[in-house]
């Protein structure tokens, strides 16, 4: 039996401000703008006063999912321009000492296994990318850009032919914060 109405309602603080343009999302916080456009959605979404409301009326299985997915969205943008977010990866050598570096748009990890071409991961949108010691810190108020680009830098670094059980070399995440520290 289906739902008459799926909704969810997120709460907009006093130092964000949300504005609504059809179904594009746009938010403005302290750290910065993010917008986003949902119009290949099929769920309707209202600004009242500093809540917005993302429903659906008699929704199938996939569009009560898709309500809880936007307002999840929203939630992230809203984290992103009050604190941003960072996320931490180490790197991880036991024979051949990996170094790391940032140049334009790409991350360049030379000497892996002692390779002699560096391999590369791209960095996503506006996400900036820092290696201090052996942390590699990638940090941005957009999750997706940020997730994205720490996902690129672990994959780079995947051990490919050899086995994986004796070979632990490689550049692997072990933090996930809200908020950017300097």
């Amino acid at each position: 039996m289906r739902v008459v109405e799926v909704s969810k309602v997120v709460q907009i603080p006093d130092d964000v401000e949300l504005t609504l343009e059809g179904k594009k999302v746009t938010v403005k916080g302290v750290k910065g703008t993010l917008t986003r456009d949902f119009s290949y959605v099929p769920v309707s979404m209202e600004l009242q006063g500093k809540s917005l409301r993302i429903w659906a009326n008699w929704p199938r299985k996939k569009e009560s999912a898709l309500v809880g997915t936007i307002h999840a969205h929203i939630n992230n943008m809203i984290t992103g321009v009050r604190k941003g977010f960072t996320y931490k990866l180490k790197i991880v050598f036991s024979h051949f000492p990996i170094s790391v570096k940032v140049q334009d748009g790409m991350v360049l990890i030379e000497n892996f296994t002692g390779e002699r071409n560096p391999r590369k991961a791209k960095i996503v949108g506006s996400a900036k990318v820092r290696v201090s010691g052996d942390d590699v810190i990638v940090q941005g108020i957009n999750l997706e850009e940020v997730s994205q680009t720490a996902a690129n830098i672990e994959q780079a670094t995947k051990v490919r032919r050899k086995d994986p059980r004796v070979f632990l070399d490689g550049i692997y995440l072990y933090e996930k914060s809200e908020g950017m520290e300097a």
